[in-house]
């Protein structure tokens, strides 16, 4: 896949699938809204919940996946990195969204809601029975 199939792929999904590790060292994965921001394919912005397992494994370690997936075309991109928790006021703002009140009802600077930023090193594509691997440049 080119890079712009690949973006094309991930900004067509409504669901990304994130994955973390949990303290045994076993991968747990969980699907997720979309990203709310992305910035290529290197840096990627989803809200959540601050007081969720997910904060709390990512906090003690940032080793991540996030994966989209075309389910009718067989075809998908994972990516690998990490994921930081950000509390901060800048990136709360960039990611809200009008109606977030229903899941943070104390708005923008509610204490449950935080920002999940991933950076990718590196990914894999899967499409037309071909699997590829590439480097984020």
């Amino acid at each position: 896949m080119t890079r712009q199939e690949i973006e094309a792929l991930i900004d067509s999904r409504t669901v990304a699938y994130i994955a973390s590790v949990d303290g045994e060292g076993f991968p747990n994965l969980k699907a997720m809204l979309a990203p709310r921001v992305r910035e290529g394919l290197r840096t990627f912005y989803f809200t959540t919940n601050t007081h969720s397992m997910r904060v709390e494994q990512y906090r003690r370690d940032p080793k991540a996946a996030i994966y989209f997936c075309d389910e009718d075309g067989f075809r998908g991109v994972m990516l690998r990195g990490e994921m930081e928790t950000l509390t901060d006021a800048r990136s709360r703002e960039l990611i809200w969204r009008e109606g977030d009140t229903e899941y943070y009802p104390l708005g923008v600077t509610d204490p449950d809601y935080c920002v999940l930023r991933f950076t990718a090193r590196d990914g894999r594509t899967y499409a037309g029975y071909d699997s590829e691997n590439f480097v984020i440049a």
